[in-house]
């Protein structure tokens, strides 16, 4: 089943033809921390793709990863960086759609009620 599933979808990982073009005409670069494997031509300098180890979201991509795939950096993120400084965050791929997207109280998905404003609000009226 998974092998029909990789000939007919695109939508969840790499299918049949993706990773054949990637093994015929692409060469391995690398693998960053969450499973995303990386490959650029192995003719042209100029092609670069990322085959996804889970969903093709591109929020996936770190955003080291994402300079390389775009050209804006020619070295390779995971052997040209200095490494991670104590105060940065750790990477988050973007929630929204998710059941851990962030939801503020008031909102309609959330079950908090909004606080109430505070009394210095004055609603417009035509007549004034």
């Amino acid at each position: 089943m998974k092998l029909l599933k990789n000939i007919f979808t695109w939508w969840d990982g790499a299918t049949i033809g993706t990773a054949l073009h990637s093994w015929r005409k692409g060469r391995f670069v690398a693998e960053d921390a969450f499973g995303n494997r990386y490959y650029e031509s192995k003719k042209e300098q100029r092609r670069r793709w990322v085959i996804y180890a889970g969903s093709n979201d591109a929020s996936n991509v770190p955003a080291e990863w994402h300079g390389w795939l775009h050209q804006t950096v020619d070295d390779i993120p995971d052997q040209s960086l200095p490494p991670a400084r104590i105060w940065e965050q750790p990477y988050v791929p973007n929630l929204t759609g998710s059941g851990s997207a962030y939801r503020p109280a008031g909102a309609l998905e959330s079950r908090a009620s909004r606080a109430r404003a505070s009394g210095d609000y004055q609603a417009w009226s035509p007549d004034q």
